[in-house]
């Protein structure tokens, strides 16, 4: 009798190793690959007892994917990588943690994707639930991936952060509630194409039955085109519709037209804010939650740091740190939330169209330009047929403050929505938010 096939791992950063571990722990036989291993990769696989092959060469990673089960790939692996083609030749299967997670695990998955707003959706919308009395797991593109958290038997509810990177590898995938929240290009740099990345996005929806439900955003063109086309029962959310989710007098009601609050009791009622309460309503309802739980949970929550976050304000000026926001929509959601905003803007783009950003040039003060992509920041404004927007290139984060600084005028917003990456200058882009915040605040110290 032959020894099963292996299962191949390969990448291991935090989704990687805790799929080793899952199939580690299971009894089943793995093979590990990474490019670049540091010493506590290493060590973590040799610790588990499986092999690891470092940088192959391409013959040699034929031969492993011939040998294998199945390629589990690390999210966010480049569709340019040729493991995906080995794979396809083969014949092998390529999964990720979602579709392992299913052969383990029956509990129920609450599944959130889109361009923006996934991370804040997903953990409004367990505090929902917890407020309603389940225990939920925020679990997939987190600290946590869901082949880790399914150990966990007290968790009732997953509500998973599905990244287009985990969604484009699952075979099969069909959360009891799949929201969609909008689409923007993004992630270029590692997605073939545009509509490469919009298929995986789709995904979310793709494999549902009727008895499950998808929610979506009917203000965003491409995510409601896919809602029409939607397997699983539609239900819309959204500012501009007249039916579904959506904000009526002041106040924000169901689908069912029962109120869950008023937009000026919500901490924080910029027009994402909204829609991402209106987004994770209907998410955790349609998931178990009760309305007073939801309630409870959208007054309550003061959104994630790095998020449209204020920093400070003197002068009539406020200073506000969106670090989080790696992409032109980001900025241009942001922008739409001020009336007068100096913005700093920049870092290493993801192959986007920054163009993109002069459609708020109306909206802008002063632009101030920062990291790699400062020059083509540049350019963007440069293209604008609105109002001319001047445009300054900082060298460093106490530069660019400084600069913005100077260009504010009382009443206006001095907002890092950056657009691009941090990678250039900072290894996060919590890091990046944090000296900006260390930049206003001596500033502002300084001032007195």
């Amino acid at each position: 009798m032959t020894d099963p096939a292996p299962t191949l791992v390969v990448g291991l950063a935090v989704t990687g190793q805790a799929v080793l571990q899952a199939l580690v722990r299971r009894g089943e036989p793995v093979v590990a690959v990474d490019d670049r291993p540091n010493d506590q990769t290493r060590a973590f696989v040799a610790d588990a007892g499986v092999d690891l092959v470092v940088a192959p060469e391409t013959d040699r990673l034929r031969d492993l994917v011939a040998g294998a089960a199945a390629v589990v790939p690390t999210p966010g692996l480049p569709a340019r990588h040729p493991l995906f083609e080995l794979a396809r030749q083969a014949g092998v299967p390529v999964l990720s943690e979602f579709d392992l997670a299913a052969r383990w695990d029956q509990r129920p998955l609450l599944a959130v994707t889109g361009t923006d707003g996934k991370t804040t959706v997903t953990t409004l919308t367990c505090a929902m639930l917890e407020q309603s009395g389940l225990t939920a797991g925020a679990v997939g593109n987190t600290s946590l991936p869901l082949v880790a958290a399914i150990d966990d038997p007290t968790i009732d509810v997953f509500v998973v952060e599905a990244s287009s990177f985990r969604l484009e590898h699952s075979r099969h995938f069909a959360p009891a509630v799949g929201t969609w929240l909008n689409f923007a290009p993004d992630h270029l740099d590692s997605h073939g194409s545009l509509e490469e990345y919009e298929q995986a996005k789709a995904r979310i929806w793709r494999d549902q039955t009727p008895d499950q439900v998808a929610v979506g955003n009917a203000d965003d063109p491409v995510v409601a085109g896919y809602l029409a086309r939607a397997p699983g029962r539609q239900v819309r959310f959204g500012s501009t519709i007249t039916a579904g989710f959506r904000p009526v007098d002041g106040q924000l009601v169901t689908d069912a037209d029962q109120t869950i609050c008023g937009i000026d009791e919500l901490p924080r009622s910029y027009p994402h804010d909204v829609l991402n309460t209106l987004a994770a309503a209907a998410t955790a309802l349609y998931g178990g939650a009760k309305l007073e739980g939801v309630r409870a949970a959208a007054l309550a929550f003061e959104g994630l740091p790095h998020r449209v976050t204020l920093v400070g304000e003197a002068g009539g000026v406020g200073y506000v740190d969106d670090s989080k926001a790696t992409t032109p929509h980001a900025v241009v959601t942001a922008v739409a939330g001020f009336d007068s905003v100096v913005l700093i803007c920049g870092g290493r783009n993801k192959g986007l169209d920054l163009g993109v950003l002069a459609s708020v040039a109306d909206r802008l003060r002063a632009v101030i330009a920062i990291g790699e992509a400062a020059d083509e920041v540049v350019a963007a404004f440069a293209r604008s047929t609105k109002a001319p927007v001047p445009v300054q290139v900082a060298g460093s984060m106490d530069d660019a403050v400084a600069r913005a600084s100077a260009a504010a005028h009382p009443g206006d917003t001095v907002l890092l929505s950056p657009g691009c990456a941090s990678f250039d200058w900072y290894s996060s882009y919590a890091e990046r938010g944090d000296d900006f915040t260390r930049a206003v605040r001596a500033r502002l110290e300084a001032a007195g």
